[in-house]
């Protein structure tokens, strides 16, 4: 008897549906992303702001190294979840389609593109036997031609682009949080202290020690830059 006879064995392989209509294995690594730490991206009309929970698993480990938050062009940076050995290998992707756009084309590369090659990527994983798909969530956000945009893709390959939006385990805290207060009109600075306060509550929800890292793409500069600890802790004890 195959093995797809066997009630309950349709998550033993990637590329065969369940009678319902579902793909068990994509949907484990949506269970994966969903348990991640939280991440989360905030849009506003002077730029963009991604924020990350990081934990830090001993007293020896460099607390300013973040594993979290990439730099992909000068005008792209990612927040990840998941798995982050599946991550880097989605970010390096991304940074070779930014430079090839560069080379190819003399221009910096759209977000949007961006995130659906790498959506292209995540696809492919769902539908070739003897693979499993990346199991994580890759965040977008940056500054170009169009604007200031957000873009989140999932294991599935799907993407969407989004004015705030948050991803992981602490979803639901952040979600009515940036529900109630988030607003198109923000200012950076306000964006920025939004991002550090979901983050915070996210983990006080679970009882866990806040540490937290920032990343900001303004609109006038269009270049990355990742908050120095000192300045998010700054921002941390109007929140204590």
């Amino acid at each position: 008897m195959s093995i797809f006879a066997v009630p309950g064995a349709y998550d033993r392989a990637i590329t065969v549906f369940s009678p319902d209509g579902r793909l068990f294995q994509v949907e484990y690594a949506l269970e994966t992303v969903n348990r991640g730490a939280t991440i989360i991206g905030v849009t506003t009309p002077e730029g963009v702001v991604l924020g990350a929970e990081e934990q830090i698993q001993s007293k020896l480990q460099d607390p300013t190294f973040s594993w979290k938050l990439y730099e992909v062009d000068d005008h792209i940076g990612a927040a990840v979840v998941g798995l982050g050995s599946d991550a880097r290998i989605l970010i390096d992707q991304a940074r070779v389609h930014a430079q090839s756009n560069r080379l190819m084309y003399d221009e910096a590369i759209d977000l949007e593109i961006i995130t659906k090659r790498i959506g292209d990527v995540n696809q492919i994983y769902t539908q070739h036997a003897g693979v499993r798909p990346f199991g994580v969530s890759v965040m977008f956000g940056g500054v170009d031609k169009t604007g200031n945009r957000l873009f989140s893709t999932d294991p599935s390959g799907s993407y969407r682009s989004y004015k705030a939006v948050t991803i992981g385990i602490g979803r639901e805290t952040v979600e009515n949080i940036l529900t109630e207060e988030y607003r198109e009109d923000m200012k950076l600075e306000e964006a920025i202290k939004l991002v550090v306060k979901c983050l915070i509550e996210a983990l006080k929800a679970r009882g866990e020690n806040p540490r937290i890292k920032i990343a900001v793409i303004p609109s006038d500069t269009k270049r990355f830059r990742a908050l120095p600890d000192k300045d998010i802790a700054a921002y941390m004890k109007d929140f204590k």
